[in-house]
């Protein structure tokens, strides 16, 4: 068996070639569209998109001014319940107070009331982590090891249900509306379920498997600013007890900004509310719970109706018209740049 022998680069010979192979792919030169710009092109272009942004933009603009909304800050006007829920120690004690406002004309169509927080933070990190997805579907784990610290578990080890700070500061004033209508009071019909996404009610949260709810959660307490423990959110309807109830979905989905509205319900058109709300007097009754004086926060109520393209925030449609307006300009300026360069250049070619 004869054995290899290398042998040593004869000096002066050229080094192998690290350039790649001679092909189409390696060298580049597979077919590709190579457009040629010209100036019909880019203005065409930039005319077309500022054309459609603006036309969008309009339609956008339009739609958002259409919506009916009427919005109360009730901070003030309930400030005797205010001053009653900052001492913790009064914690047991029910407080009411009424709010009185007039509708001069109908509201007409599907009509939604949302509560609006203004100076409340949800975007710190540390907030938006504190929560158990994993609980929250319905599974038995530790929670000490999830980020729900310091609101996982109570001195003598109890775990908290649901455990975080998402949780133990959801929103939880009561407000109901009535209607003065000629000498009686009707109470507006409110729909409480149907409110939350999709997705979370059925795939993102998930009531233990047990044979009622109250075992579901034994061995497990309330969050420490709750008044009542998870499985009663909802004492009239079972199916909206529990982590799937809907308040406390649509309170877990925390906003970016510190001032935002949640939707809290719905008007169930029957009756003298078929069309919507009728014009008149109205008052809001409100179950006074959730105290916002420590951190200079305001509390809003909302009723609005809502079209193809949302709500009442016209950001979008501003957006688009800012951005047809910025493309159509640059499409003048780039036109007057070129009749500038062809005088130009139509001058010196006949010197």
């Amino acid at each position: 068996m004869k054995s290899k022998t290398s042998f040593p680069p004869q000096e002066g010979a050229a080094p192998p070639s690290r350039c790649p192979d001679n092909s189409a792919f390696k060298q580049q030169r597979l077919p590709a569209w190579k457009p040629q710009l010209t100036i019909a092109s880019v203005l065409s272009s930039f005319f077309l998109t500022g054309a459609f942004c603006l036309a969008v933009g309009v339609c956008l603009v339009l739609s958002a001014n259409s919506v009916r909304e009427i919005q109360i800050d009730y901070s003030d006007k309930c400030s005797d319940c205010s001053k009653l829920r900052e001492n913790s120690s009064n914690w047991n004690k029910e407080c009411h107070c009424s709010v009185n406002f007039t509708l001069k004309e109908d509201i007409l169509g599907d009509v939604f009331m949302y509560y609006g927080l203004q100076n409340f933070y949800q975007n710190h990190r540390r907030y938006v982590m504190s929560r158990s997805d994993a609980q929250l579907l319905g599974r038995n784990v530790n929670i000490q090891r999830s980020y729900c610290a310091p609101f996982s578990t109570y001195r003598n080890g109890t775990p908290m249900a649901p455990c975080g700070a998402i949780a133990n500061s959801m929103f939880n004033d009561t407000i109901d509306l009535f209607y003065k209508r000629n000498s009686s009071v009707i109470q507006v019909p409110l729909l409480k379920t149907g409110n939350s996404w999709w997705t979370d009610k059925n795939v993102k949260f998930r009531n233990p498997e047990s044979y009622n709810l109250s075992s579901a959660f034994a061995g497990t307490a309330r969050p420490p600013y709750w008044h009542k423990p998870v499985y009663l959110l909802d004492e009239e309807d079972e199916r909206n007890n529990g982590y799937v109830n809907d308040d406390f979905i649509i309170w877990m989905r925390v906003s970016a900004f510190a001032t935002f509205r949640n939707l809290y319900r719905r008007v169930r058109r029957v009756r003298h509310f078929a069309e919507g709300l009728p014009a008149g007097n109205y008052t809001f009754r409100i179950s006074y719970n959730f105290p916002v004086a420590r951190f200079k926060g305001r509390k809003h109520v909302i009723l609005s109706t809502v079209v193809w393209s949302g709500g009442s925030n016209p950001f979008l449609g501003i957006a688009y018209l800012v951005s047809g307006t910025a493309a159509t300009l640059a499409g003048f300026v780039i036109t007057g740049i070129h009749l500038k360069l062809r005088k130009k250049k139509t001058y010196f070619q006949k010197q």
